[in-house]
């Protein structure tokens, strides 16, 4: 009971996370049933053969003539029954798996599912290796164990159960001195399983800081190489890999303690039953009822058969407390707070957007305990194009983040049309954006997949004439196979601006309502910039623009230039007025030009 309540990493205890894979195992209760079934006719037969030994050696044994007949048909009968017993083990244990691959799938199916319903705020606060590694090592550990569950636990269960029986049919006296021994493994198994759970803890969460190095160093190598760090990069990976070999080899050190410890107490079980078998033999021989060669062979059988479990659940138990430390902090993730939901959403499809946006007095910060945005006040009309401008960390991602909620205001309003963002579901919302940020991102795939992300069912001729718009048809058509190419995750091997004027297609093949462009061609030379500025110019016609730039010469003709700094806009205007009034635009501007 005292193991049961100790707590994993999600602050459940073990046995309520064994009730909640238990929920996962409800999909699959016929099954599980038929490998009960099975199981319970693997473990009769496999008692059934120490009885036939039993009455072979007594065979042989026998006054008179060796009865060669009946040993014949009994090895026969063993024989039949092994070949029963071995397919009945296949089919169980392809049940067993069925199950357990099962119950992994869904469990990553409900992580992931997870992960697209999580707040910005979660990812940006956790590490992506972390994340990872809870559903894909975590759960790899816990199929690992859950799978030795179904094998071991309730096959063994059974044995000890059904053998017990036997022994008692046999001698009283025999069954006696077995059951009394027996416990002394237990004792052993439940000691050392209570040092390894918090060790295997450890040894989880130290992975999921190697997973999350190996896969920032992975995703940032050009610029481990470029600063030269590779040594200090190896030696953080060599102070991690140092702890987790530690930590992994403490836990496998424990663990490794259970088998040999309880076959050592299951070996003197086995001796004393010879022993006292044996005396007993002896001491009634040759009187009515007494208990032969050929029983006592049974009964070592027995013994055998009905310690051997004790290792096996030992083990199960050990293997288990991993993988409950592993599948709780697969269910922390599964449980961490979602996005607000959009159930209660006044506006559940939002068409015909004229693109009117009103920011009314908005406060937000990243941190609550340090203020970024503060009373926040913009007036977008229809068909606008606003420029935001001002230094590193001023808040103009933070205005764009908002806009799309990525995040939500904390105080304060923003309107689209008059409707309140907060009452538009997320989807229909994002569906009036077309964003192109500065950093990139393109899945695996063709490049005509990539263009056609924000509209799947676009013909060909849609395709190629928004990468034309974008200026991307021409190094499309100098690739092996054109549109039909395929790309490795964020691009493969296409440049920075390459996969930039992919993404500007992509938004030219949707043309929504509104645009918003972050720092949109940053990665790309100044004569094809100038080239898409005017594609732009021609994709923002009629459609409310958000620009955010740190090079002021691509939104000189903004209709409105914001100029924020700490959160707040401090100058409001266009490029001519800003520039007269000789304020901190004009400072921008004179220290770039």
């Amino acid at each position: 009971m005292k193991k049961n309540s100790k707590k994993t990493t999600s602050g459940m205890t073990n046995m309520q996370t064994v009730k909640r894979v238990l929920k996962y195992l409800n999909t699959y209760k016929w099954l599980f049933f038929l490998s009960l079934l099975i199981a319970a006719a693997v473990v009769g037969f496999t008692i059934y053969i120490p009885i036939l030994v039993g009455n072979a050696i007594d065979l042989a044994l026998g006054e008179g003539l060796v009865d060669f007949t009946g040993i014949k048909s009994i090895l026969i009968k063993i024989l039949i029954i092994s070949v029963i017993t071995a397919l009945l083990q296949w089919i169980m244990n392809v049940c067993n798996n069925k199950i357990t691959f099962g119950i992994v799938r869904r469990l990553r199916a409900d992580a992931f599912c997870k992960i697209q319903k999580l707040p910005l705020s979660y990812l940006d606060s956790h590490r992506t290796g972390d994340t990872l590694s809870r559903v894909i090592s975590d759960v790899d550990q816990f199929s690992d164990g859950l799978l030795m569950g179904f094998s071991q636990l309730f096959t063994g269960a059974l044995t000890i159960a059904a053998t017990l029986a036997f022994m008692i049919s046999i001698n009283l006296t025999i069954t006696v001195i077995v059951v009394v021994m027996t416990p002394l493994s237990l004792f052993v198994a439940a000691f050392i399983a209570k040092s390894t759970h918090s060790l295997f803890k450890k040894q989880s969460e130290v992975r999921a800081e190697q997973t999350a190095l190996i896969d920032e160093m992975v995703g940032e190598h050009k610029t481990v190489v470029a600063f030269s760090q590779e040594d200090n990069v190896n030696e953080r990976f060599d102070e991690v890999n140092t702890r987790l070999g530690k930590i992994s080899l403490k836990a496998v050190f424990y663990s490794s303690l259970t088998n040999p410890s309880t076959r050592f107490v299951n070996n003197l079980v086995y001796a004393a039953v010879a022993l006292a078998g044996g005396l007993i033999c002896i001491s009634q021989k040759n009187t009515e009822g007494a208990l032969t060669i050929g029983m006592l062979a049974t009964l070592l059988g027995y013994a055998n058969q009905y310690t051997k479990p004790f290792n096996e659940i030992s083990g199960v138990i050990t293997e288990l407390q991993n993988a409950l430390a592993c599948v709780s902090r697969l269910f922390e993730l599964i449980d961490a707070t979602p996005e607000s939901s959009d159930e209660s959403c006044r506006v559940l499809d939002f068409e015909d957007v004229s693109g009117d946006v009103s920011i009314s007095d908005v406060s937000f910060s990243y941190d609550k305990d340090k203020e970024l945005i503060d009373g926040f006040n913009l007036e977008v009309k229809s068909g606008q194009r606003v420029a935001i401008v001002g230094p590193t960390g001023c808040g103009k991602t933070t205005v764009i983040n908002l806009l799309m909620r990525f995040y939500d205001v904390d105080g304060g309003s923003i309107c689209v049309d008059g409707n309140n963002v907060n009452e538009i579901t997320r989807a229909s919302l994002r569906k009036s954006f077309g964003m192109v940020l500065q950093d990139t991102w393109l899945k695996a795939g063709t490049i005509k997949e990539n263009i056609a992300m924000g509209k799947p069912d676009s013909s060909d001729e849609e395709i190629i004439e928004a990468a034309k718009l974008s200026h991307a048809h021409s190094f499309i058509r100098r690739l092996p196979d054109g549109y039909d190419t395929i790309i490795g995750e964020d691009g493969g091997q296409l440049s920075q601006g390459q996969k930039q004027l992919l993404c500007i297609a992509r938004v030219m093949l949707c043309l929504p309502p509104m645009l918003i462009l972050d720092e949109a061609t940053s990665s790309i030379d100044t004569r094809t910039e100038l080239k898409i500025q005017n594609a732009f110019a021609k994709m923002m016609q009629g459609r409310t623009s958000f620009i955010v730039a740190h090079r002021l010469s691509t939104i000189k003709e903004a209709d409105v230039i914001l100029v924020m700094k700490d959160g707040k806009i401090i100058e409001k205007g266009s490029h001519g007025d800003l520039l007269e009034n000789g304020g901190f635009y004009s400072e921008l501007w004179n220290s770039q030009f």
